[in-house]
């Protein structure tokens, strides 16, 4: 399987799926672990998050992927949401609850 299907099947197999540097217990980089506060505040469960420092064949297909040079990168719903900024953004702008309330599952 190519590093670009590893991502595919990543990203549209799980609800939230985040590309980061390190684990969400330990990121590795301050941008990582404002992304991951940030979906914390949003209550987002359950999370997925792929440490792209273990695999470099992930951590340079996901820029490929998204065609998106920075890391993090978070997708919702199979769909590339952004970076740290934009994800600050959307949160301050309510519209990163929105969408991570649009792929929960109905209680």
């Amino acid at each position: 399987m190519s590093t670009q299907q590893r991502i595919d099947q990543l990203v549209k197999g799980n609800p939230v799926v985040l590309f980061m540097k390190g684990t969400a217990q330990f990121p590795q980089c301050g941008f990582s672990g404002r992304a991951i506060q940030i979906l914390k505040a949003c209550g987002v469960g359950p999370l997925t998050t792929v440490n792209v420092l273990e695999d470099p064949e992930i951590r340079q297909g996901i820029k490929e992927y998204a065609n998106w040079p920075t890391i993090p990168q978070l997708y919702i719903g199979g769909q590339f949401v952004g970076g740290s900024d934009i994800m600050m953004e959307m949160y301050e702008a309510g519209e990163l609850q929105e969408l991570v309330q649009s792929v929960k599952p109905a209680a």
